[in-house]
């Protein structure tokens, strides 16, 4: 690559240039895959910049972009960055009154969005902003024009017509947009991401160009990444995972970029691609091995007893295979026999047969899904970042893989472990700042720049980092024992039947648990024993749903009492929660992070419940629905005693 590529449209310029007709992006659209090469990428920027130059868009300027993973959204974030302007990806599934607060904290003017459901939305907030008196939107261009032949509100453009527009401006402004590329600096705050808002408001994370080439360089070094690679792009867009993989790394490695039909299709259109490299944060990982659950036990007997049998085997050699550590002649030949019969077959139906490197970062994934996966041939390994690090710091490395750890530092990255235990880094991934917020800049970069990350983690004798929790959620039991709540939802959400779990325990003499059954994989499970329910509330309600969970529970704690400290932590009472935690309940963030102390308050009576051994306890909640509205969902919850074991001792 040439090495004047310093800046994200310099480096599709340099791909249009060195592999003119190579496949760079892939979208499929009506069944069908259509195609983009490098020169026809870098065409369609080109347009699309001088379409919004026309417009008054210039230096400075901020760009929001909202709709799921589409080319020409990715185009519009490399032709804001052509006019030295900041793209600014936003949640899609934010609703209005969210999004309005990110739109006038970035001063945004501008607006690329997918579809009639984001112009609806981004009127809206025009609508909010106006009656605030303080209008900003300008400008709303949108993708695909179905449903809205009769809109006419101000500043609305299709895709195509600021393309059209943008080629006569072109023409009457020669060397313009050559020239506004070529004045592009490494420099330049090249994205604004905002941060999840797991603790308070958003805020808006200035990366520069250099940050996330250089992020981008170091994973694609590290994998062995370049043309004939194949990345499928499915995660929202404003998650700094996606920037990293499908716009960093793909500028940088040249590889090319799928952009699956729908949510719903991804796993379809995986077979069909075949992806080579895979990325996704561990809720992903968890809906892949919950839909397999589902699929087995409706297999009849014998496929359900080979599928335990060889999964047994996998679970006990599978992962040593992969790492290249010896195993028995006999063991290899029972792999090679699972592999043709189940390992492989299943790795197909997810979608990752073609797999040479998957990563899975945004969250603590739990060691049992971890192995899980390397143990049926995915290459799965982990890295660890934040909004603020372009999400890199470590890297795991083949052959280094270690399942209770997220690598080592990454190149170009420092660690150091602070007195208190927090994670400090600090390298060429660092933000430059928060957008307006120097006060908060202030409290995450010290003087000798190194990064604050707010998790508390060890590094071991080899320089593996071990992310305990998010250091403000790590605490102790009232007996001493060290709580670190994370890790035990994590253990929780390995089973099928759990999709989400609340520990709380700090100060406390025990732990305790919400709990979300996954609706999917519960009902399916009830269904085959003729157990009738009414919906979520009923079904998460039902005895034996209760027993399900509370079995699940129980392996958790005998896994605990065998683990050297952790025997205290033991689940000591659950309840089944009456709703799904939801974002647009404020309990999650839009990663789907849970917001541990919102739900503490909003649910303290259930909290309170759990921890002076009540039987059940009544709960009315309000929330939203998808259409804006709001309601209430009522419940008796109760409240179950759950089995504990005695630790584990130590052989001399």
């Amino acid at each position: 690559m040439d090495t004047a590529a310093n800046t994200f449209p310099r480096l599709l310029l340099a791909h249009a240039k060195q592999q003119p007709d190579a496949p760079a992006v892939r979208e499929k659209d009506l069944g069908i895959w259509q195609t983009w090469s490098w020169t026809q990428a870098a065409t369609e920027v080109r347009e699309i910049a001088c379409g919004l130059a026309s417009l008054g868009f210039e230096a400075g300027h901020n760009l929001a972009i909202v709709g799921a993973n589409r080319p020409h959204l990715y185009f519009a974030v490399i032709a804001a960055q052509c006019l030295r302007g900041v793209p600014v990806p936003l949640y899609q599934d934010a609703v209005a009154s969210e999004m309005v607060f990110m739109l006038d904290d970035a001063a945004v003017e501008f607006v690329v969005v997918e579809d009639q459901e984001q112009v609806d939305k981004l009127l809206e907030c025009r609508d909010l902003q106006m009656q605030a008196g303080q209008a900003r939107i300008r400008h709303i261009v949108y993708d695909d024009p179905r449903g809205l032949r009769n809109y006419d509100q101000p500043g609305l453009l299709s895709y195509e017509q600021l393309r059209e527009i943008g080629r006569t401006w072109d023409a009457a402004h020669p060397g313009v947009f050559d020239a506004s590329v070529a004045a592009g600096q490494p420099g330049d705050v090249g994205v604004i991401l905002y941060t999840s808002g797991t603790t308070g408001r958003p805020k808006g994370v200035c990366q520069t160009h250099a940050s996330f080439i250089a992020a981008g360089h170091g994973g694609v070094a590290t994998d062995k990444l370049g043309p004939g690679d194949n990345i499928m792009s499915y995660l929202p867009m404003a998650w700094v995972g996606d920037h990293l993989f499908s716009v960093a790394q793909w500028l940088v490695g040249g590889f090319t970029l799928n952009c699956p039909e729908s949510a719903e299709t991804v796993m379809n259109d995986m077979r069909e691609i075949g992806p080579s490299y895979y990325f996704g944060p561990p809720r992903t990982f968890e809906g892949l091995l919950t839909a397999v659950s589902i699929r087995m036990e409706d297999a009849a007997a014998p496929k359900r007893w080979m599928y335990a049998k060889l999964m047994a085997l996998a679970q006990r050699v599978g992962a040593d295979i992969l790492n290249g550590v010896p195993v028995s002649f006999g063991d290899r030949v029972m792999y090679a026999l699972g592999n043709l019969l189940v390992y492989g077959p299943l790795r197909n139906v997810l979608g990752m047969s073609r797999i040479r490197v998957a990563y899975t970062a945004g969250a603590a994934i739990g060691p049992d899904l971890f192995r899980f996966y390397r143990s049926i041939g995915v290459n799965l390994k982990q890295f660890y970042g934040q909004t603020e690090t372009c999400a890199y710091v470590c890297l795991q490395q083949d052959g280094k893989v270690k399942l209770q750890t997220v690598g080592t530092a990454a190149p170009g990255m420092e660690l150091k472990i602070a007195d208190n235990g927090e994670v400090l880094v600090r390298g060429v991934s660092v933000l430059k700042e928060y957008y307006k917020r120097p006060d908060a800049t202030a409290e995450v970069l010290d003087a000798d720049g190194y990064f604050h990350t707010g998790d508390a983690g060890v590094l071991d004798h080899e320089g593996h980092l071990r992310i305990i929790d998010r250091a403000k959620d790590v605490g102790t039991l009232a007996g001493g024992a060290l709580f670190a709540p994370n890790y035990i939802e994590n253990k929780l959400k390995f089973f099928p039947q759990i999709k989400e779990a609340v520990c709380f325990g700090h100060g406390r003499d025990d732990v305790c648990a919400f709990v979300n059954i996954d609706y999917e994989a519960v009902g399916n499970w009830a269904e085959r024993r003729g157990l009738a329910y009414g919906g979520y509330v009923d079904l998460a309600g039902k005895a034996d749903v209760l027993q399900l969970v509370k079995d699940c529970i129980e392996k958790v704690n005998a896994d605990l009492a065998a683990e050297e400290g952790m025997a205290q932590t033991q689940i000591a009472r659950f309840l089944v929660l009456h709703k799904e935690l939801d974002p647009d309940d404020d309990e999650l963030t839009r990663t789907r992070k849970v917001r541990r102390g919102f739900i503490a308050d909003k649910y303290a009576v259930l909290v309170d419940a759990l921890y002076a051994g009540k039987a059940e306890q009544f709960i009315e909640t309000q929330v939203k629905f998808e259409d804006g509205r709001t309601g209430k969902v009522s419940a008796t919850l109760r409240i179950v005693e759950a089995k504990r074991f005695a630790a584990v001792r130590a052989a001399a």
